[in-house]
């Protein structure tokens, strides 16, 4: 009988990955390993850090009380030679096995080293595919094949068809339409009563974590605690739960809202128990089905959620293996500024972006309206170089792989890759921050204001962007009707603009001694 070394990453915390899925307890081992070079390639969140390597500790507990043998090197084992291929080597030379296994990674940069471990070990290799998705990279490319231009809500009503999801026997979509989201834009009225997230107490196991991540990463951007991640299986599906439950009913009509010292709203706050294979896409797209069936949950809440995983996460990682490694390096837009310091230090007098990046600072997540029309709204119109903010963006937020964080940042909120994964840029004035959020009341920058040293900043950098980019933009139909506006502005005005927008600018190239 053959022995097989199954090598698992720590974003494949699922007893049912395909590397496992075949594991003979009496025979094969199981290889986890935490390195320095998968914490360090980017700077990332200490409690990303945390996250990962306590969810990690905990899974491989959870095998060894099922009999399964595993070998784990701990980050700071004096042993560790702090790389995959060279653990692995080791690993081989010491249990000498008659083969690997392994599932494909969510990184282009690991399966291109994956690639090398026979010739390291000396062992054949075998390579799984990852299908805890509803979509396989072979099926995605034999969809997108020959089109010029993919478009996420096609795809979804594919999906939606062929998984059963929210429809109806004769085939037709449940409230006789795919989409809800026209119904999901409502900002959010005052004293409503807001859930807060499931939270865990760590315990033993995650303590020493966070002490060791402390001691190693605490100069990284972010800060360890509060830390209330779940990191068992059995604790994510009770914040599945929670969820489903307590913010779910709500989370359709205020999934676009913000609001100043409210972090969560209605969101979820799942999504890194979802990258990391603590919970399966197809049990949370069941769960919030079964909310709405039940009449727990309306139409629009448990279709919005929905959306984002079957359609938005299926979609982001097509385009990733479709389209990588030369994806990473596109700049469509021709962006040649620096990420700006404060993104690092959330020290700004923009009141709307100083929200985001201290929740990011404190928090290690943020909701995708933040992301998109914050944070990475505002690197749109700023022009900050794609690879910059791709960085940025992987580094801080505790769910961030860059098989979903590259499309997400470098297609949908950048355009950079012009126009293949959507059909616009999401770039807004301040007046839709106003009209989402209650930040611009709290800010030093007048949002009525169009020009001015006292305007808000979103206000002319959204015309300077639209001026800049008339090359790349101007022929785009949705974007139509803001450029007839453009035309319309006159010379003064347009004047005005690009002079707040370079004094602006021009601004960000400074930065304080302290930040990072």
């Amino acid at each position: 009988m053959t022995r097989t070394l199954r090598f698992v990453l720590g974003d494949q915390l699922d007893r049912d990955i395909a590397a496992l899925r075949e594991l003979d307890a009496g025979r094969d081992v199981v290889l986890m390993v935490e390195v320095m070079t998968e914490a360090t390639y980017v700077p990332h969140h200490p409690k990303k850090i945390a996250f990962v390597l306590a969810a990690m500790r905990h899974f491989a507990r959870e095998l060894r009380e099922a009999g399964i043998e595993v070998r784990y090197v701990e980050l700071d084992d004096p042993a560790n030679t702090q790389s995959f291929r060279s653990e692995l080597a080791r690993a081989a030379a010491e249990l000498r096995p008659d083969g690997i296994a392994v599932t494909e990674p969510g990184e282009w940069r690991v399966l291109d080293d994956m690639r090398g471990w026979a010739e390291v070990t000396g062992l054949p290799v075998e390579i799984l595919p990852d299908d805890r998705f509803f979509c396989s990279t072979t099926r995605f490319a034999r969809w997108a094949e020959g089109k010029r231009q993919l478009r996420m809500e096609l795809f979804y009503r594919d999906l939606r068809r062929r998984t059963g999801l929210l429809m109806q026997p004769d085939g037709e979509p449940e409230g006789g339409r795919w989409n809800f989201d026209a119904d999901n834009r409502k900002p959010l009225p005052n004293g409503l009563a807001l859930p807060e997230p499931f939270r865990v107490e760590p315990d033993a196991v995650t303590r020493g974590v966070l002490a060791l991540v402390t001691d190693r990463f605490g100069h990284h951007f972010g800060e360890p605690l509060p830390f209330w991640f779940a990191v068992t299986r059995a604790d994510a599906l009770r914040a599945l739960g929670h969820f489903v439950a307590m913010a779910l009913p709500r989370f359709g009509d205020y999934q676009d809202a913000m609001r100043q010292g409210e972090d969560w709203l209605f969101h979820s706050a799942l999504s890194q128990y979802l990258n990391c294979g603590l919970l399966r896409p197809a049990e949370v797209c069941a769960a919030a089905e079964r909310a709405w069936r039940r009449g727990d949950a309306p139409l629009n809440s448990a279709e919005g959620f929905i959306r984002q995983i079957l359609g938005w996460r299926e979609y982001v990682r097509g385009i990733y293996w479709l389209k990588m490694p030369g994806y990473a390096r596109l700049n469509g837009l021709g962006s040649r500024r620096p990420l700006p310091w404060f993104y690092w230090t959330a020290d700004t007098d923009l009141n709307c972006l100083r929200q985001a990046l201290d929740q990011t600072r404190r928090e290690a997540l943020s909701h995708h309206i933040q992301r998109l029309m914050v944070t990475g709204n505002f690197a749109l119109l700023a022009g900050v170089v794609p690879e910059e903010i791709c960085a940025w963006y992987l580094a801080v937020y505790a769910d961030a792989y860059e098989w979903v964080e590259l499309p997400n940042v470098l297609g949908i909120v950048l355009h950079a890759d012009g126009g293949y994964l959507g059909s616009k840029p999401y770039a807004a004035s301040g007046n839709y921050i106003n009209r989402m959020s209650d930040f611009c009341g709290q800010c030093r920058y007048d949002v009525r204001r169009k020009t001015g040293e006292s305007a808000c900043p979103f206000n002319y950098l959204y015309w300077n962007f639209l001026i800049e980019k008339r090359g790349q933009l101007g022929r785009n139909p949705r974007l139509a009707q803001p450029y007839r506006t453009l035309d319309r502005l006159g010379p003064e005005r347009v004047a005005a603009i690009r002079r707040d927008s370079a004094r602006f600018l021009d601004s960000l190239s400074g930065a304080p001694a302290d930040a990072a």
